[in-house]
C-alpha cells in the first residue's frame, strides 16, 4: 500500500485543512488533463479519500482500531448505484446517553463528489441498529448540498426500548475537494489559460461546466492576468430552490511564450514601435 501521507506531501500531524490544501495542489499538478500521470493522480485521490475521512484515517493510522466492531453495516450489492457506494458510511457512533423520552440518535457520515453534490444523490443501504434489527435506509441527498451539512432522518434510528419513540439518524455529508473547480458558496471557480495574443486581441473560447456542458466564453480585448469573468447560472444549484444556480467564475491565467525565434522577436519590436 502507498504511504498516503507521502502521496500528499504532508506529515502525520497535518490538520484537515493542511490535507485539503495539499490535495488541491497535488491533484492540479498531476491531473491527466494537464499532462499528469494517471497512476499518480489515482494514488493522490485514494490518499485524500482516506485521510480526509475521520473513520478511514483512523483505520489507516491504526490497523486494529478500538470501538464499534467492524461489520456493523451491510450494503446491497449490484444495486445500480455508482462504484464506491459500499463505503458511503465511513463513520458510525452513538450520541451519548439516550434522552429519557426517546431512544438513541445514530450519527452517520458519508463523502460525495462535487458532481454528486451538484446533481443530488439517492442512497440505499442496510444498517444494523443497536437493537440488532436491520434497518433499510433510503436517503436523498439534495442537489446543492454544502460540505458539512447534517441531514436528519426523523425516528429512523435506535429502537432498543420498545415503549419509547425511536431515535433519529443524523447523516453528515462531506463534499470532496475537486481538482478543477473550487466552491465559493453557490459559485464555482475555474482557472483557464489564455494565450497573451488572444488576451490582447480578444477571442471566443470554449469552457466545460461541472455538468459537462460546453460554454462559449468571450475573452474581451485587453483582458488582464488574474481577471475574473462570470457565467451566471452555471454554478451550484441553490439547495432550497434548484431552479436557481450560482455563477461559474472563470479566472484568466495569461500564458506568455518562452521560446520566440529572432524573426518573431523582430515582429514584436516593430509592433511595439
Amino acid at each position: 500500500m502507498s504511504d498516503y501521507y507521502s502521496s500528499l506531501g504532508v506529515d502525520r500531524n497535518a490538520t484537515p485543512e493542511d490535507i485539503k490544501r495539499a490535495y488541491r495542489k497535488m491533484a492540479a499538478q498531476h491531473h491527466p488533463d494537464r499532462g499528469g500521470d494517471t497512476a499518480k493522480f489515482q494514488d493522490i485521490q485514494a490518499a485524500y479519500e482516506t485521510l480526509s475521512d475521520p473513520g478511514k484515517k483512523s483505520q489507516y493510522d491504526n490497523p486494529q482500531p478500538q470501538g464499534f466492531p467492524h461489520g456493523g453495516f451491510h450494503f446491497h450489492a449490484g444495486s445500480g448505484f455508482p462504484p464506491g457506494f459500499d463505503d458511503i458510511f465511513a463513520h458510525f457512533g452513538f450520541g451519548g446517553r439516550p434522552a429519557p423520552t426517546k431512544n438513541k440518535t445514530i450519527n452517520l457520515q458519508t463523502s460525495i463528489t462535487l458532481e454528486e453534490a451538484f446533481h443530488g444523490k439517492d442512497m440505499i443501504a442496510n444498517l444494523q441498529l443497536p437493537s440488532g434489527r436491520n434497518q433499510t435506509l433510503e436517503i436523498k441527498i439534495p442537489a446543492g448540498v454544502s460540505d458539512g451539512t447534517t441531514l436528519r432522518l426523523n425516528q429512523m434510528g435506535d429502537d432498543s426500548i420498545s415503549n419509547l419513540p425511536r431515535g433519529d439518524i443524523h447523516l453528515t455529508v462531506q463534499v470532496k475537494s475537486h481538482p478543477i473547480f473550487q466552491r465559493q458558496g453557490d459559485d464555482l471557480v475555474k482557472s483557464i489559460e489564455v494565450d497573451c495574443i488572444d488576451a490582447m486581441l480578444g477571442k471566443t473560447i470554449q469552457v466545460t461546466t461541472i455538468d459537462n456542458k460546453t460554454l462559449d466564453i468571450n475573452i474581451p480585448p485587453g483582458t488582464q492576468h488574474g481577471q475574473t469573468l462570470a457565467a451566471a447560472g452555471y454554478g451550484m444549484p441553490k439547495v432550497n430552490d434548484n431552479r436557481f444556480k450560482g455563477r461559474m467564475l472563470i479566472v484568466i491565467n495569461i500564458v506568455v511564450p518562452k521560446n520566440l525565434n529572432d524573426a518573431q522577436k523582430t515582429i514584436l519590436r516593430q509592433i511595439q514601435l
